[in-house]
C-alpha cells in the first residue's frame, strides 16, 4: 500500500485522463451529500415535529362533556351531560391514571390592576394542571392544594397578562382584580402548548366558589401510565365505562363524552417518521450504489486501456495480487477522497442550515413570549452515521474496484501483448 512506485503511476493514470477521474469522483460525491441532506432534513422534520409534541406531556388525555346521540336505558337523545367534582374524585383514584385536573372556564374576564385592564380568560383547575400540561413557572408558584383546600384567591398569572399588566414590575404577592374581584398574584408562567400566554389559573374550589360554578367541571386533564396505543386504549376504554355508568349514557357515544389522547397521535406519528427515515436510507444507499457502479465501471475501461501494460508486467514477474492491489488501491482513493468531499459538504450545509433554523427560532421566541414554535429543528447528522457512511463507502469501493482487478490478474501476457 505505501509502495511509491504504484502511488506515482495512480497519480499519472489520474492526471492523464482528468476529466474521467472528475466526473467518477463527482458521481460518488454526489451520492453522499445526498445522503447527508436527506438525513439532516429527515432529523430536522422529526425533531421539530417531537419538540411540538413534548410541549405537552407525551401521555396526555383530554375528556370533555357534550350531549347523547344515542337513547339509553329507555332515556332520550340529546341529553347534557355535565362533569362535577365527584367525577375528579373518581378519575383521580382511577387504575393507570398518573395526574389528574379537573377544569372550569371562565371566559371574558376583566382583569385590572392599577390603571392597567384587558380581557384573558381564566381557568380554574388543580395543581396536576401544571404537569399534564407543562406549564412553566417563571416566577413564583403553581396553584396547590392549599389553596384548593382553603379556597384561597389565589392567580397564577400567563406572562402576557403580568407583561400588559404589571409591565416589568413585581408581581407576586399584589393584587389583581378579576371581574372586580381581589386575587393575590402567587406566580407567573408561560403555557406549555403555544406562543401565546394569555391564560390565569385560579384553584377550581376558588372559581366554582366565587363565580356562581357550583360544583361544575367542563373537562378533565390527565396523564396516563401508558406506553402503547393499546395501553391508552384500555384506559380511555375505562374511564369511558367508570363516567358512562355514573351519567348514564352509553360507554361507545363519543358525542355525549369526548376524549383525545395525545400519545396515540405520538406513537403514530413517530412509526410515519420512521418509515421516511428508511425511505431516505433506500433513496441514499440507491444513489451511492450508482455512484460506486460508475467508479466499477471506470476501473474496467482503465483496465482495458492498460491491458498491454498489465501484460508486460506479468510477463517481467508481476504478480496477480501486485495487479490487483494497484487496481483496487485507485478505485478505493477515489472513492474515499470524493466520499469525504460529499460528506463534508453535506454536514456542513446541514450545520449551516441548523445555524440558520436556530437564529429564527430565538427570534420566534423572542418575539412570542419565549416560546418559539418550528417544525424543523436541529437538521444535522449524528457523528456516528456520518462515520458510518464513510466506512460503507470505502468498502463498497474496494468492492467496486475487486471486480475489474480480478479481471486484471487473469490477463494472460501472450494475450495482452497482442491486444491493440
Amino acid at each position: 500500500m505505501f509502495d511509491i512506485d504504484k502511488w506515482q503511476e495512480i497519480f499519472a493514470t489520474i492526471k492523464k485522463n482528468k476529466m474521467r477521474t472528475f466526473l467518477t469522483g463527482f458521481s460518488v460525491a454526489w451520492g453522499i451529500f445526498m445522503l447527508m441532506i436527506l438525513l439532516g432534513a429527515g432529523n430536522g422534520l422529526s425533531n421539530g415535529v417531537s419538540e411540538n409534541f413534548m410541549r405537552d406531556a407525551v401521555n396526555a388525555m383530554w375528556l370533555w362533556s357534550g350531549r347523547t346521540s344515542i337513547p339509553y336505558k329507555g332515556m332520550q337523545e340529546n341529553r347534557e351531560i355535565r362533569f362535577t367534582n365527584a367525577d375528579y374524585d373518581i378519575l383521580k383514584d382511577l387504575e393507570g391514571i398518573e395526574h389528574t385536573s379537573g377544569r372550569y372556564y371562565i371566559g371574558g374576564n376583566l382583569f385590572s390592576y392599577g390603571s392597567e385592564y384587558g380581557e384573558y380568560s381564566a381557568i380554574t383547575c388543580h395543581p396536576d394542571l401544571k404537569d399534564v400540561e407543562s406549564i412553566e413557572i417563571v416566577e413564583g408558584r403553581f396553584v396547590n392544594q392549599v389553596d384548593i383546600d382553603q379556597t384561597r384567591k389565589s392567580v397564577v398569572l400567563g406572562k402576557d397578562i403580568y407583561d400588559a399588566l404589571f409591565d416589568g414590575k413585581e408581581a407576586v404577592g399584589e393584587y389583581v382584580r378579576v371581574n372586580n374581584i381581589p386575587f393575590k398574584v402567587v406566580g407567573i408562567c408561560k403555557e406549555g402548548g403555544g406562543t401565546r400566554h394569555r391564560n390565569a389559573y385560579i384553584p377550581v374550589t376558588t372559581g366554582q366558589k366565587v363565580f356562581n360554578g357550583s360544583n361544575r367541571l367542563h373537562n378533565f386533564a390527565l396523564t396516563i401510565n401508558a406506553e402503547t396505543i393499546e395501553e391508552s386504549q384500555a384506559i380511555e376504554n375505562r374511564v369511558r365505562e367508570r363516567l358512562a355508568r355514573k351519567h348514564k349514557f352509553d360507554a361507545t357515544d363519543e358525542s355525549a363524552m369526548g376524549s383525545y389522547s395525545k400519545l396515540e397521535d405520538v406513537i403514530q406519528t413517530m412509526k410515519i417518521f420512521q418509515a421516511i427515515d428508511i425511505f431516505i436510507w433506500i433513496i441514499g444507499i440507491g444513489t451511492l450504489i450508482a455512484g460506486v457502479v460508475g467508479v466499477s465501471n471506470i476501473m474496467l475501461i482503465v483496465v482495458k486501456e492498460r491491458t498491454k501494460e498489465i501484460g508486460i508486467r506479468k510477463a517481467i514477474g508481476a504478480s496477480p495480487a501486485s495487479v490487483i492491489g494497484l487496481i483496487l488501491l485507485e478505485a478505493v482513493m477515489i472513492t474515499t477522497i470524493a466520499g469525504y468531499i460529499g460528506l463534508v459538504l453535506g454536514t456542513g450545509l446541514m450545520e449551516g442550515l441548523n445555524f440558520i433554523v436556530e437564529k429564527q427560532f430565538e427570534a420566534s421566541a423572542a418575539t412570542n413570549g419565549g416560546n418559539g414554535e418550528t417544525l424543523f429543528r436541529n437538521p444535522t447528522v449524528d457523528l456516528g452515521i456520518a462515520l458510518s457512511a464513510t466506512l460503507l463507502l470505502v468498502i463498497a469501493g474496494a468492492i467496486a474496484g475487486y471486480i475489474p482487478a480480478k479481471r486484471a490478474a487473469k490477463i494472460k501476457p501472450i494475450e495482452a501483448l497482442r491486444d491493440e
